[in-house]
Formats: C-alpha cells, structure tokens, sequence
C-alpha cells in the first residue's frame, strides 16, 4: 500500500560538519520507524540517480555542467557566483553532482511507484530541496527534486500535479518553475519573508498567464501557533484541491515550523506535525484516488524535532494513528549516545516545555485575515 525509498546514497548530500543541512535526520526517522515495528524491509525500496536528461527537465544545461565541474573543483568563483554556487548557504562539495541528481532519483522512484500504480503512496525523506531555481542553487538546495518531480509526472504520465509546501521557508523554486503553468498547482504556506528566507511568498505571487490563480501563497506571522496554523492550513488547502481537482499530490514535509528548530521562528509543536499529513491523506483519497508522494525539506533540530515530525508521515501513509507514549528504548539509548541534547522520552515531550505566546489572539487574528484575502479569489 505504501513505499519507503531509502538508499546509503541519500546520505551523501551532505555540506560540511557544521552545515545545518544534515541527512543523518534520514537515518534517525527510518531507525525509529524500525524501532517501532511500523517499517519492514519489504517496504523499502532503493533509490536511483537521475539522469541528466531528467534534471533537464527543469534545471538548464549548462548549470547541470557548473554542478559538475563545482563537484571536482573546477568551477571558478567567478562562475560559482553567477550559478548561486559555493556561498555561505550552498558550499561546493566533493560529488556534489551526484549526490543531488540520487536525491531527485529518489523522488523519482516514488512517483513511478504511485503513477503506475504499484501502491497509491510513496515517500522519499531524503528529498525536499524547494529552493533550487533553473539555473541556480539556493538555500542549501542544488537540484530541484519537486520541481522535476512534477515536470516528470506531467511529461510522462499527463498528470495534473498539486504541490504542498508546508516547510517553514517558502516554496520559492517549485513556485517560479510552475509560475505560468495550469498544469500545476503550487501552494505554499510558510513564516512571511518578512523575517525570513527567501523573503518570497506574498499573497499577490499568484502565477501569470496561464498559470494565474494555480499559485497559493499563505505567509503566517512569526510566532504562529498549532492552532493558527492548522486552521489557516485545512481552509485554504481544501479550496485548492477543489479549484485545482489534482491527479496527485505531491507534499514537501519540512519540520521547521516547531518551536525548538533553530532558524525559524513559527511556534509549532508535534501536534502540527501529526496533523499535516493525514489531512493530505485524505485529500489525497478524496480528490485522486489516494495517490500521494511525500518528500522532506527542512528540519533542522534533527535529534528532537524532525525525526519525530516526520514519522508521521509515513505513519499517516499507511492509515496509523498517532502513536502516544514513550518512544522506543532502543532508540533513546543509541542516539543519546550520538548528541548533547536530551532527546524527547515520549512523543509529546515537546508541550512540557511549551510557552505561550503573549500575542497569540494578535497573531491568530491576523493570520485569519491573510487567508481570507487569499481564498477570496477562488470563491
């Protein structure tokens, strides 16, 4: 019924020791899934690369070839630069090329899962990276695996393809790939630019020409809350999926909307986190016969938060409730092991330690107004 990509090889994407993107959040949530007893081998399936005519299908030649030659350390700062290569944000690493086009082969893998029809859902947490432009790498992302994901599935399979970003950071790279396009359907909801990377995402970014209206931004204020969020979430995205009618749904699944993530500044907690994906379960199930591939995205407390938030997903996927109670020994044992932080010892550990926020009625309000000035334009 449900597919869980995972290869050695989704590992490799990995900066630097001290860059916050940090894949060995991939090995924790698959590890406590195992732990948990809701994870088999038989339900795992290997990634594969993509090819470069696959990544073609959104990002240029010629910046495929900068990734390249970046890779081997053969790329000039001054090309570097004009390709958004080896800053701050996105340094060059060895392999770099290889390692991105696995992540996007791994999205891949899971919409011909769902396409043809050999389960109805399928995930690839190690995928997720929505900041990746054409020509551009941006915000810890080089290629785009969404992004090819859906021009792939439109290629191939005639689909009409919805896309829901609920990482904290706006959907900036699948928005502007799709941005003409009624094909399409991205929607994003996200901390306003405001106050945070990339700065994009206003609720007047609605697409152009064709594509005008298949673009859905819903920026929330900082400092949102479950209950902000969720209600701003389930109203709009419903309005999408039934101005849209998708074949499929495609969910980027960043955990950075929780209070404990350290570049961000929602005020979330696992709640949201349990609720997400089963909403985009049963939209799924209600709009296009279930078929639904999830991807990551960001997460970058990766001990406490994202394996937790992401579990649920593949949890949501197979129709398990949310778990209660303590997490697994094993798994507290072994990782405590591996970091400073005092890991969760139950699935709500995270609301101990919650603090209200004083502006909560401010915050709530306000957020009510941006998603009734987004929703008018589809009633």
């Amino acid at each position: 019924m449900s597919k869980y990509i995972y290869s050695e090889e989704l590992l490799n994407y990995r900066f630097s020791d001290s860059h916050p993107f940090n894949q060995m959040r991939l090995v924790l949530t698959t590890e406590l899934l195992q732990a948990l007893e809701f994870l088999d081998d038989s339900e795992m399936v290997p990634a594969r690369k993509a090819t470069d005519d696959e990544l073609k299908l959104v990002h240029t030649a010629d910046y495929v070839e900068a990734v390249k030659q970046a890779g081997l350390g053969t790329l000039s700062q001054a090309k570097c630069d004009s390709y958004g290569l080896n800053t701050n944000d996105t340094p060059n690493f060895s392999g770099m090329h290889d390692s991105s086009a696995w992540l996007v082969g791994g999205t891949l893998t899971a919409c011909d899962i769902v396409m043809t029809g050999a389960d109805t859902t399928a995930c690839n947490l190690g995928g997720g990276l929505h900041h990746g432009f054409r020509g551009r790498a941006s915000g810890f992302c080089i290629y785009n695996d969404s992004a090819v994901a859906i021009e792939y599935m439109k290629q191939k399979y005639g689909a009409r393809v919805l896309y829901i970003d609920t990482d904290a950071h706006h959907g900036d790279g699948v928005q502007w790939a799709f941005y003409n396009d009624d094909d399409a359907f991205t929607y994003s909801i996200h901390e306003t630019g405001r106050y945070l990377f990339p700065g994009t995402g206003g609720i007047n970014e609605k697409g152009e020409g064709d594509g005008y209206l298949y673009s859905m931004n819903l920026p929330i204020d900082a400092y949102t809350e479950d209950d902000s969020f969720l209600e701003c979430f389930k109203e709009s995205v419903e309005v999408a999926c039934r101005f849209f009618k998708p074949d499929v749904i495609i969910s980027q699944n960043g955990a950075d909307a929780h209070y404990l993530d350290p570049l961000t500044h929602l005020h979330c907690t696992h709640h949201v986190f349990e609720a997400i994906p089963r909403i985009v379960k049963q939209l799924a199930d209600d709009y296009c016969g279930g078929k639904w591939i999830a991807v990551g995205g960001g997460g970058y407390n990766i001990f406490q938060v994202a394996p937790l938030a992401w579990s649920q997903i593949w949890l949501a996927m197979k129709g398990i409730p949310a778990p209660s109670g303590n997490l697994p020994k094993s798994w507290l044992e072994k990782w405590q092991k591996k970091t400073e932080v005092t890991l969760p010892a139950k699935w709500d550990a995270d609301s101990e330690n919650y603090t209200v926020i004083p502006r909560r009625v401010e915050i709530t309000e306000k957020n009510r107004r941006t998603l009734e000035r987004v929703i008018q334009h589809y009633e």
